[in-house]
């Protein structure tokens, strides 16, 4: 996935907490460098200040100057390896029917129309650097949950999102189901359920990295699916 000729670079949106978090960790620790962003400054900066090589920039990742700032911040690290479509927008959880245009098109803003601005920004040394092109999927994307058709058409768009892309670009594209986890928006959809039985989102990581780092075609994945390799064998 990475060349000699420098270290290797991501991308990762909504990286202040959850999945996305633990994916700047560890590839920040395991010797990337990693631009990163969230809309609240203040988690943002908490999240990402003992992290090596992190570029954390705050920011609406559906803002397109966001958008130019991020693509311009890879720009001046020369290379990208990894584009990690993480941030994600759960909206209303109620019968899509009662889901209005406005309501949805909120959802979309940010897990579909956002990634696209933000893949067409960054497309060129993304391509340069024969870098793999990633969107966190769900299992709502592929199934059909009462109450979750808002999240899951966004999902689904962008699963097609990313794997054209890739097609069309001749990229390594994955679209990667993680499995239900311990975050704070899967607590927002089971608000006063206890969500302590699902895995923690740095327990499903290694299986990630090792999909988008190793030799497997373009597709949808689940991440529950990949080998457990250790994360030192798959970023370093």
């Amino acid at each position: 996935m990475t060349s000699t000729n420098g270290t290797p670079v991501a991308l990762v949106t909504g990286g202040s907490a959850g999945l996305g978090l633990a994916l700047v960790s560890a590839l920040s620790r395991g010797g990337w460098r990693v631009v990163t962003d969230a809309r609240h400054a203040d988690a943002l900066v908490a999240a990402t200040a003992p992290l090596p090589d992190v570029t954390a920039i705050h920011g609406d990742v559906r803002d397109p100057t966001h958008q130019n700032d991020l693509a311009a911040a890879v720009g001046r690290l020369g290379r990208l390896d990894l584009l990690v479509h993480n941030a994600s927008e759960l909206g209303p959880m109620r019968p899509l029917a009662d889901v209005t245009p406005d309501q949805l098109a909120e959802v979309l803003a940010t897990n579909l129309y956002a990634p696209l601005g933000l893949t067409r920004r960054v497309l060129p040394v993304l391509r340069a650097s024969a870098g793999a092109l990633v969107g966190i999927s769900s299992d709502a994307a592929v199934e059909h949950y009462p109450t979750w058709g808002a999240y899951a058409a966004g999902k689904a768009a962008l699963d097609h999102l990313v794997l054209t892309i890739g097609a069309e670009n001749d990229l390594r594209a994955y679209a990667v189901d993680p499995g239900d986890l311990r975050t704070a928006m899967h607590q927002r959809a089971f608000p006063g359920e206890d969500i302590s039985d699902r895995p923690l989102p740095e327990t499903v990581v290694p299986r990630l990295l090792a999909l988008v780092t190793g030799d497997r075609p373009p597709g949808r994945y689940r991440a529950i699916d990949e080998p457990a390799l250790q994360l030192t064998e798959v970023v370093r």
